[in-house]
């Protein structure tokens, strides 16, 4: 083989060994480019599995509270793990519910009604025309009512309001247990609206006092008692105003300064306690103003209390009495009374209290006090409101002098007034 051909053939060979290290990088880089993308989606997965691996480990051994941006919370001890409500939905209200409940009992009275024969159907010749088909037949029939009422001793002392019970015959006390006693009043008190009520049980659950005398309007409210027949009711709202005046709620014949609430009150509250948050009673549920709404009123705690101790003791309250009616004097009435043509009033006074009636052979008859008076000052303290002279002869003693300054025709007067009883007929 000559030398050329020699060369031919290496450059030949070198030639086709080019060529397949060509193809051989050719494959590979195809190789790479699909193998590339698999690559990254299999790390991907890896690195997702990976954290969602970690989460869970930081889950399962850690709390929220304890990551580095709060501060870590120890766990409740023993004694604070027993002082919690088992209940995590447990609220206040609820708490005083569970509490008091137990001792709000329901109050059903029953009386017997006679019908009687008006005169006229008497009368010989109507029977004779109606015979036994006369339009209206003697005889009885029972009339019912249902209230409220709170235990207020473990041996089964009850307090209600006096017109839950009045006239009764029968009296059923019913607890929450489902339990029903026969019940015995002790005492009824219509100046004040309070009675006492003995059923013969013992250890039962009671009630504990607040201090009504210290309420503040905004203050929670909690009535429970038996609206309509619903048994076990509760209402919440707030303490709406103190120092109401029986003539504000439209009793005047009470001698009672009420709390106002707007917790919902409906006839069988009656006689049903008031409680704040702590579930102490600060009133008596009594009255509402028909057709209002959030219009509630209930005695303070504290009158009821007084009255309750006098009927337990002695079956009867005895009221300081002047025997006068009044009117708190402003500017405004002042000019209604001189507009007035039917008005026989002759007023000099801008304010004060000013006396419209003297009741005959009173203790205020009997002291010298006139129809026009106008009162400045009870006992040395001034007085600008007739509720405010009612509410000092309620706490006035029977036979100790009152002493008033007031005003007569541009004189000024001092005058002693001694209390009387409250007469009974006038009471009832």
């Amino acid at each position: 083989m000559s030398l050329k051909q020699r060369d031919v053939d290496r450059n030949l060979e070198q030639t086709k060994s080019h060529l397949q290290s060509n193809h051989a990088i050719h494959h590979q880089t195809k190789k790479n480019l699909v193998q590339q993308p698999v690559t990254r989606f299999a790390l991907l997965l890896l690195g997702t599995a990976a954290a969602i691996l970690g989460i869970y480990a930081i889950a399962r051994n850690f709390s929220w509270w304890q990551l580095p941006y709060a501060p870590a919370v120890a766990a409740p001890t023993e004694a604070v793990q027993a002082s919690l409500p088992p209940n995590t939905n447990t609220n206040f209200v609820t708490a005083v519910v569970d509490r008091v409940g137990p001792a709000v009992v329901r109050i059903d009275a029953a009386r017997t009604v006679t019908n009687r024969l008006p005169d006229t159907l008497n009368d010989p010749f109507f029977r004779d025309f109606f015979g036994s088909q006369s339009p209206m037949q003697p005889g009885r029939r029972t009339v019912r009512g249902a209230g409220s009422g709170f235990i207020i001793s473990p041996n089964g002392r009850i307090l209600t309001n006096a017109h839950v019970i009045d006239g009764a015959d029968t009296v059923t006390v019913r607890l929450r247990d489902g339990r029903s006693f026969e019940g015995k009043v002790l005492g009824a008190d219509p100046v004040t609206d309070v009675a006492v009520v003995q059923i013969q049980a013992q250890q039962l659950p009671t009630v504990q006092f607040g201090n009504s005398q210290q309420l503040q309007p905004g203050q929670w409210a909690i009535a429970i008692g038996n609206p309509l027949g619903l048994d076990n009711t509760v209402t919440t709202g707030i303490v709406s105003a103190t120092g109401r005046s029986s003539s504000d709620v439209g009793i005047p014949d009470k001698r009672v300064s009420f709390i106002q609430t707007d917790a919902a009150i409906n006839p069988g509250n009656s006689g049903g306690p008031l409680l704040n948050q702590q579930g102490e009673v600060i009133g008596m549920n009594t009255a509402i103003i028909g057709g209002a709404q959030g219009l509630g009123f209930a005695i303070p705690i504290q009158t009821a209390q007084r009255i309750a101790d006098q009927l337990v003791a002695r079956g009867k309250v005895e009221h300081a009495f002047l025997g006068i009616q009044m009117l708190t004097l402003t500017p405004e009435v002042k000019k209604e009374i001189e507009n007035d043509p039917n008005s026989w009033l002759n007023v000099n006074e801008d304010r004060g209290v000013l006396v419209v009636r003297v009741v005959p052979e009173s203790p205020a008859d009997k002291a010298g006090l006139r129809v026009g008076d106008v009162i400045h000052k009870l006992n040395g303290q001034s007085v600008a409101e007739a509720d405010a002279i009612r509410q000092a002869v309620e706490n006035s003693t029977i036979g100790k002098d009152i002493r008033l300054e007031l005003r007569r025709q541009g004189r000024t007067l001092n005058l002693a007034v001694r209390p009387g009883a409250f007469p009974t007929a006038q009471a009832e």
